[in-house]
């Protein structure tokens, strides 16, 4: 493990060897202080076990096994002119007999590290031969290199190298000790080659192969040399430094450039790197589809691959009702499952899609629908199977609901499940409902009309299934939607009183216009209502002023959507039809419940009264008998029917609701039905 003063006592290059044996990323392009601290930064998260044995500096130093001042004075002996020389011939073996065999040897080599690099000629001289290297890669002095030179062979220039075959792995590739015969008696030196003296020492140099041999020499050091300026260039040889002189000049090597240089190339990367992002950026809005917006915060780094999302081309059944919005002519197919609002599961409708199946806002599509892919959040409509039950054709040729003739209810709801459902029972006495009939349930606070409504369209959806039955509950009871929703095999559409008035409304209208959407269609579709009063007061809160304020808060124009909700309730000719009972509150102590009961009352064609006083007596249903009715209640009755129950009108005409209750609650315990019970009064 290194410390922080040996890394900064090394050259720039062996830094960067040290880096790759630790595996350093980006390490090339760093400064020498910064490429320190990025070793010791590697190597305090590298387990001690994986850590690369330390190598010793490159700075010259002599051999321990000779004296320095004997090394020095057999160099200065030299001509300064001489160069190694390159041996024929390397023969290599192994065992343990280099320690004694190298105390024959007349001048100790100096080792030479493989990074080291060579002693730097001077300018006019020939490049010399290489020092002669192993088969593994260790460099071999050339005195302990044997010659065997006959008396007639003349060396050439480039002597090819002979390497011993490889030994096993595990053995150490050494050198045998032979004295060089003198190269001057074998042959005369090739002119321009300068041939070493017998007493000189030969220093050989690292061998870089035969790739480099028609390469200047500055070229091979491009690499790893100093890209400042060359006033802060060294390119004195590194051989010729001592370690003080290396030190002295240390600080201009170590930052490589002056401070400003290196803030200035600094910044000029970082413009290059923010002019790359936009301009990716800027690709990518183009390659994106018209009309696909990027979401904020999501934009791809131009650094880090996206993973592309695969599109599937599949398809899968859907359904939804059809909500338009205003602007764009698209729409949105919603869930019944989220009330009708908006959620994950809606369907996108396209502009075309609308015109081409000519759909409403409120038709029930039957399709099918595709996965978004990528850069799309909701499903998208494929094709269309059945709107509202019909075929796209027989839906397109049909006539809007404001265009229907509306007529009096003709055919009867029967409400009479149970003998001892005495409710509605009574209901089929004394106020039919039929199809297309406008009921209103008029009660006080706790007589149990949410109780009554469950049991109605527990009647209907028993005897009619053929009826499409909407149940619209409107600033009730948490609990009370929960009850309603598991005990009555109907669609359930909520919206409690601790909404809004706005989620009040919107729930309202989706609601009537998908029952508006089925009339057109020909089906018979009953909306039960709890409470229309409450509807109206949503409608009054989200009404803008008009200035015009009616007794007890309520705005003049705020209660004409109500009325038309109410009177959307028909029954249409050449078939469908749409009933609507809804609870209208009295007796509350506001005075805008009761202005909106006036204004609602007889507008319906049935009426059902309950009395508080039969309620606290606990006599249930507490029905005022004499005080309900429906209009043109011979349509839905037959005459023997309709004379009986006018017979028993007249007979409970001088009771009070209570007494008349009472009497048919008796009259009806031992009959099975109805009819029964209508043949029993002869006796």
């Amino acid at each position: 493990m290194y410390t922080i003063d040996e890394l900064k006592d090394r050259l720039l290059s062996e830094l960067k060897e040290i880096a790759e044996e630790l595996k350093v990323g980006n390490f090339k392009k760093l400064s020498k202080q910064d490429l320190v601290y990025k070793i010791l930064d590697q190597q305090a998260v590298t387990p001690l076990e994986q850590l690369p044995q330390k190598t010793k500096p490159s700075s010259p130093k002599a051999s321990k096994s000779a004296p320095a001042a004997v090394v020095a004075a057999e160099v200065e002996e030299a001509p300064a002119a001489m160069q190694p020389v390159e041996a024929p011939a390397v023969e290599a073996v192994s065992g343990t007999e280099s320690t004694n065999e190298a105390t024959q040897i007349d001048a100790t080599v100096r080792p030479i590290k493989p990074y080291q690099r060579p002693e730097r000629r001077a300018r006019g001289q020939e490049r010399a031969p290489r020092g002669v290297q192993a088969l593994n890669g260790d460099l071999v002095p050339v005195d302990a290199v044997a010659l065997d030179v006959p008396d007639s062979v003349v060396l050439p220039e480039a002597p090819a190298v002979v390497s011993a075959p490889a030994e096993p792995a595990a053995e150490t590739l050494v050198t045998e000790v032979v004295e060089a015969p003198a190269v001057a008696a074998v042959a005369p030196a090739a002119p321009g080659i300068p041939m070493p003296s017998p007493g000189a020492v030969i220093i050989p140099q690292p061998g870089r192969g035969d790739r480099l041999r028609d390469v200047p020499r500055d070229r091979d050091r491009g690499r790893d040399q100093q890209q400042g300026p060359r006033e802060f260039r060294t390119d004195a040889p590194r051989g010729e430094f001592s370690r003080e002189a290396t030190r002295e000049q240390r600080p201009l090597r170590d930052d490589q450039q002056p401070r400003p240089l290196r803030d200035r190339e600094q910044r000029d990367q970082q413009r290059r790197e923010d002019r790359f992002a936009r301009d990716q950026q800027r690709r990518e809005e183009r390659n994106r589809p018209v009309g696909e917006v990027a979401a904020p915060g999501q934009a791809p780094s131009p650094n880090q691959p996206q993973r592309t999302r695969p599109d599937f081309d599949i398809t899968i059944p859907g359904e939804g009702t059809l909500e338009m919005m205003p602007d764009g002519g698209y729409g949105f197919l919603r869930s019944p499952f989220y009330n009708y609002l908006a959620s994950p599961d809606d369907i996108y409708v396209a502009p075309q899609q609308v015109k081409q199946f000519a759909l409403k806002a409120g038709d029930t599509v039957k399709c099918t629908i595709r996965p978004p892919r990528e850069g799309e959040k909701y499903y998208a409509l494929v094709s269309v199977e059945l709107v509202n039950g019909r075929t796209v054709d027989e839906v397109r040729d049909r006539v809007p609901f404001n265009h229907l003739t509306p007529l009096f209810a003709e055919e009867r709801l029967k409400l009479s499940t149970k003998s001892n459902q005495y409710s509605t029972r009574i209901l089929d006495l004394f106020a039919p409902i039929g199809k297309g009939q406008r009921g209103l349930i008029v009660a006080q606070p706790k007589t149990g009309k949410t109780v009554l409504l469950q049991e109605i369209a527990n009647a209907i959806s028993e005897n009619h299934p053929e009826v499409y039955l909407i149940i619209l509950l409107i600033d009730e009871r948490p609990e009370e939607v929960t009850d309603m929703a598991r005990s009555v095999k109907a669609e359930v559409l909520s919206s409690t009183f601790d909404e809004t008035a706005d989620r009040h409304v919107k729930i309202a209208s989706i609601a009537l216009d998908k029952a508006k959407r089925l009339v057109e269609c020909g089906h018979d579709v009953v909306i039960l209502l709890d409470s229309i009063t409450r509807l109206a007061r949503a409608y009054n809160t989200v009404q803008p002023a008009s200035g015009k304020i009616l007794s007890g808060g309520v705005d003049a124009n705020a209660l004409h959507k109500p009325k038309r909700f109410f009177g959307a309730a028909r029954n249409v000719e050449d078939g469908g039809s749409l009933t609507i009972i809804a609870t209208a509150l009295i007796d509350t102590g506001s005075k805008m419940d009761e202005v909106i009961f006036e204004e609602f009352k007889g507008t319906g064609n049935m009426e059902l009264q309950l009395d508080r006083k039969l309620a606290n007596r606990r006599i249930f249903p507490a029905i005022d008998v004499p005080a309900s009715g429906t209009r043109r209640e011979d349509l839905l009755m037959s005459k023997d029917e309709l004379s009986r129950i006018w017979v028993l009108r007249k007979f409970m005409s001088d009771m009070t609701p209570a007494e008349a209750m009472e009497f048919l609650k008796d009259r009806m315990k031992g009959t099975r039905d109805n009819d029964e019970f209508l043949v029993s009064m002869n006796g």
